[in-house]
């Protein structure tokens, strides 16, 4: 750069061209130097099958990705741990928003742990924003006890808009964990509604949550999530809300009268307990362990498992087909214009879904 002041007019004045200055990345930087070892299918279920929980979190990971070649090494992984998996006692945990599900899960996990030993994992569903679709992970916040035992494996996931309060990926888990020799598997749902059910269809054992003033006895006679519940349990009854609870048990019980008597033949029942104090929790577990050795006497257990699986597998046909659908090239090009004409008022959002189907199933005979 050129200085006029360097200029034989301004005697006595000169301005240095100063010190070049140095590239702000390292020139000794070897490049691809700290880049992690990506796993082979082989050497992440060898990983998990020795209950190393750093690997399985790789893994769960690859499962959550929408990448399709990780998603094809997802299905290698799981398809190798299924013979592994099934060995394991599922509870999902589910409740509306405040109810204590997470601190519960706190006591729960360190009582069963307690008494009955083995290793426990938390699936942990959060719910993802609508608008950024980030999610704040931050359940584990609340499993302090948990998070610290050495037999314990929390994992919390978004619910990546999905509906039923669980992930779309959760039961693909639950196998890695089964195979990673975790006994006891606890599915945390989002806080739900009546209608959002779909944590029953991968668990043994469904417990709702619920709290002192939710309703009367007409809410609870509602169909939805209460008619699955195969045990409901009143939380933070302690202080000046005992009565209250008390009181919210006798409703819940006075409704599942109401309701007919489930396939497994198990009379669902109400408990009262605190999750802050850990108070009732014991009468809680005793009731779960209670129902496990009953589905399993009348072999309700093993017809439950058989028809989630065939659930599942209709459930992985549709997510296959609505994606294939969307990744299609050809539908790709043609959503843009479907959308500007139902902006505009040309087509109806049914006639314009209508022709780009037809569009698809017309490529699929080529």
């Amino acid at each position: 750069m050129e200085h006029p002041e360097n200029s034989s007019e301004y005697a006595g004045l000169q301005v240095n061209s100063g010190v070049e200055q140095p590239s702000i990345v390292n020139p000794y930087l070897k490049r691809g130097r700290f880049r992690r070892h990506e796993l082979s299918v082989g050497e992440m279920v060898e990983g998990i099958l020795k209950g190393d929980v750093t690997i399985l979190s790789q893994a769960v990971t690859l499962i959550e990705s929408v990448n399709p070649d990780h998603q094809a090494r997802a299905q290698e992984v799981i398809n190798k741990c299924l013979p592994y998996s099934g060995n394991s006692i599922r509870i999902g945990i589910s409740g509306v928003p405040g109810a204590g599900k997470s601190t519960s899960i706190d006591e729960f996990g360190m009582h069963v742990l307690k008494e009955k030993g083995g290793k426990l994992a938390v699936l942990a569903i959060d719910p993802s924003s609508e608008r950024t679709k980030g999610s704040i992970l931050g359940d584990k916040t609340r499993m302090e006890k948990l998070a610290q035992h050495p037999s314990s494996f929390i994992r919390p996931s978004p619910s990546a808009g999905s509906l039923g309060g669980v992930a779309r990926k959760t039961r693909e888990t639950i196998i890695l964990c089964e195979a990673a020799g975790f006994d006891k598997i606890f599915v945390e749902t989002v806080g739900v509604g009546q209608s959002e059910t779909a944590c029953h269809s991968m668990v043994d054992f469904f417990l709702l949550i619920q709290v002192a003033g939710t309703g009367d006895e007409l809410q609870g006679i509602k169909r939805g999530i209460m008619e699955i519940s195969d045990g409901i349990v009143i939380n933070k009854c302690d202080g000046d809300n005992v009565d209250r609870c008390q009181m919210a048990a006798t409703n819940f019980r006075n409704a599942l009268h109401f309701f007919p008597m489930p396939d497994s033949g198990w009379s669902p029942k109400v408990l009262c307990y605190s999750g802050f104090y850990g108070t009732g929790v014991k009468e809680i577990f005793d009731m779960i362990y209670e129902y496990m050795d009953f589905v399993k006497a009348n072999g309700y257990f093993a017809y439950r498992r058989n028809e989630q699986a065939k659930y599942w597998m209709y459930e992985s046909i549709n997510e296959h087909l609505r994606l294939n659908f969307y990744n299609n090239p050809a539908i790709q090009a043609q959503l843009g214009t479907a959308e500007t004409s139902v902006l505009a008022g040309q087509k109806t959002s049914f006639v314009a879904a209508q022709d780009l189907l037809d569009e698809y199933f017309s490529l699929l005979k080529k």
